[in-house]
């Protein structure tokens, strides 16, 4: 069949607009002996990660962290206390991109043993990228949730201000807690957190959503998701438990 060469130019423009918007999707249910390759153990210890199937959110098996003192240690500075941690860290090549919008949906458990300390604690965060110049590798995350004195807020830090967007008395362990978040991470005011637990949501904030280029970010930034367990020094071990995560860009 022939084709007149208008027909063959609008071909060649859909094909072009599918290759250029082609979409990132990522789904880990955790369902394998072994991470996958999704994820770096980087921020993380080998003996912290177990996949088991006595606690899950769905399917068989579900990862479980236990961090226990001194893991990955890292002294504090002026701005920070000493820390420890065991995190999951996305792969470098899924980092999501300034200005373009990313829905995230996973499911983190702490079990009804789960210490209530004065400490500062985050289970989930989104940090944006700055490499190893010292000007901002000791930024607080642009986007953490956290869980300290029994109770869970979400936090964001932008280039002039940082606060908490959400917080809960509610007592959260020994039940699943199915986060779903859409973020656009952005130095203008087209950036936007919305966020759902359960279901029911809990913020929606629109705005500027991560630091400039003035302490060394590059523009446009890249950002990157860890969850785990990241706190202060303190003796007591801790466990939390990831089931269903998934990342997917969203159309424009």
């Amino acid at each position: 069949m022939r084709i007149s060469f208008q027909q063959y130019i609008s071909i060649l423009c859909l094909f072009a607009a599918t290759a250029c918007h082609s979409q990132l999707t990522v789904y880990d249910g955790f369902e394998t002996t072994g991470l996958s390759n999704k994820w770096s153990t980087d921020r993380m210890v080998k003996t912290a990660l177990e996949m088991q199937s006595a606690i899950v959110r769905k399917g068989s098996s579900a990862a479980k962290i236990t961090l226990n003192t001194g893991d990955v240690f890292e002294a504090g500075t002026g701005k920070s206390k000493g820390s420890e941690r065991d995190e999951l860290r996305e792969n470098r090549k899924l980092e999501s991109l300034e200005g373009k919008t990313y829905e995230y949906s996973f499911s983190l458990f702490l079990p009804d043993s789960f210490p209530i300390v004065p400490v500062r604690l985050v289970i989930a965060q989104w940090k944006q990228h700055c490499g190893d110049n010292p000007d901002c590798s000791d930024d607080s995350p642009v986007l953490a949730i956290r869980h300290v004195s029994g109770k869970l807020f979400i936090t964001m830090e932008a280039e002039s201000f940082d606060t908490t967007i959400y917080k809960t008395h509610d007592e959260i362990r020994n039940k699943w807690l199915d986060f779903r978040f859409v973020n656009c991470f952005s130095r203008l005011n087209n950036g936007h957190i919305k966020a759902w637990l359960n279901e029911k949501q809990i913020l929606s904030y629109n705005g500027v959503t991560c630091y400039s280029s003035k302490k060394g970010y590059s523009d446009p930034s890249h950002f990157y998701f860890k969850t785990g367990l990241y706190r202060d020094l303190m003796p007591e071990p801790m466990t939390i438990y990831i089931d269903e995560y998934r990342k997917k860009e969203l159309t424009q």
